[in-house]
């Protein structure tokens, strides 16, 4: 099969692999139809992830067509158009048994805080992802949902990942109906956190980001205010006139490591491969919130340090939540916003990308080019 592989930083080729075996009977082999490019991903594509190895195939957002199931696959059958949430779980451990799938316990041997993840390094267990024609399944009887018969693929596709993401992060601000909520990042999950924050009863939208385009976005898919922070000298004085010089009620964090951050962290992340995040966001939103407020993460950081001013949260009484989006746990509501026309997830898709021009789609993502905010990777187009 062809797939995306990863050569080093900056490097990715498409090549040829082995098309992925069922190797234990709960597994299932996925011939995949879209897959998409998510910021995350860049975090690996800029080598600032640990232990992302050569020839590491990325991509935890597809849906597809089951191709062959394992012997003790109940739930699925061949032919079945299926839509794969990026957590990799078991289902049956103390942490699936309460929902959190994102930190099952039973299938990464590498870490102790996140479960498996498909196409994010070794890190998150080692499993090849999507941006490939074909994608080895795990737990196939527990992950993946066969698509209803009225929901597109681009919308089944987003609803694996950035949506239940953006969604997710509304959820963990604990949104009581007329607060002011403000999103950090104008990117697919923030688009869709400020989105989900009406859905939740918020009075009020604002969303921060530096990129005209995606403010534009911001405006126009989540009816949100918007403020380019390269035009104020500081953001959180900015939130403070904006609110009654008290801080908004809830705040979420959907850049992760991928805001500014200073020197020291730039060095560790790309010579020692230290990469914890820059803290530029988060600090914004610890310091940008009323007291007694809730800020939520859901931006992607690294495992290891990051420089948050953890004392004015403590003293302002912050309630901090964060964590992976459990994705499965979303989609019965987000369902219902959709097939209720509330949303429609793929207003946001900007281009459609051959699996061969991937290494072009991943240059254009990183560097902003061509106004793009989500694109999505078509594995058998010529």
């Amino acid at each position: 099969m062809r797939a995306m592989v990863y050569r080093g930083p900056h490097k990715v080729r498409v090549e040829d692999k082995p098309v992925p075996v069922v190797e234990h009977p709960n597994d299932a082999i996925v011939k995949v139809e879209l897959a998409a490019i998510c910021g995350s991903d860049l975090h690996l594509y800029h080598g600032m992830m640990p232990d992302t190895r050569i020839g590491h195939t990325f991509g935890h957002e597809f849906v597809g067509r089951v191709e062959e199931v394992g012997s003790s696959v109940r739930n699925l059958q061949r032919g079945d158009r299926v839509m794969v949430p990026f957590n990799i779980y078991c289902g049956t451990c103390w942490f699936c048994a309460r929902g959190l799938f994102s930190n099952c316990h039973n299938v990464n041997p590498n870490a102790t805080a996140v479960g498996g993840i498909y196409g994010y390094s070794h890190t998150c267990g080692g499993y090849d992802g999507g941006q490939a024609q074909y994608v080895r399944v795990p737990f196939a009887d527990v992950g993946p949902s066969v698509i209803p018969d009225w929901m597109d693929d681009e919308d089944a596709l987003l609803c694996t990942d950035a949506l239940a993401t953006g969604y997710f992060g509304a959820q963990l601000g604990g949104i009581v109906e007329g607060d002011v909520v403000v999103v950090f990042g104008a990117g697919p999950v923030g688009l869709y956190a400020a989105r989900s924050a009406w859905l939740m009863g918020a009075g009020r939208v604002i969303v921060i980001d530096h990129l005209e385009y995606r403010l534009e976005k911001a405006r126009s898919f989540a009816y949100a205010e918007t403020y380019n922070f390269t035009e104020h000298d500081d953001v959180v004085v900015l939130l403070k006139r904006l609110t009654g010089h008290l801080g908004a009620d809830v705040a979420i964090d959907a850049v992760g490591a991928e805001a500014d951050g200073n020197l020291l962290q730039h060095v560790t992340s790309a010579s020692l491969k230290l990469q914890g995040g820059s803290p530029v966001a988060l600090n914004w939103a610890i310091d940008g919130v009323r007291k007694g407020a809730t800020v939520s993460v859901v931006g992607a950081y690294g495992p290891l340090f990051s420089a948050v001013k953890f004392g004015d949260a403590m003293n302002k009484g912050l309630t901090l939540r964060m964590n992976q989006a459990p994705v499965k746990r979303q989609w019965p509501r987000l369902f219902e916003h959709i097939r209720a026309g509330y949303l429609k997830p793929n207003d946001i898709v900007t281009h459609r990308i051959p699996l061969e021009h991937i290494a072009e789609g991943y240059h254009m993502f990183a560097n902003k080019l061509d106004g793009c905010i989500k694109p999505v990777v078509l594995p058998h187009a010529s």
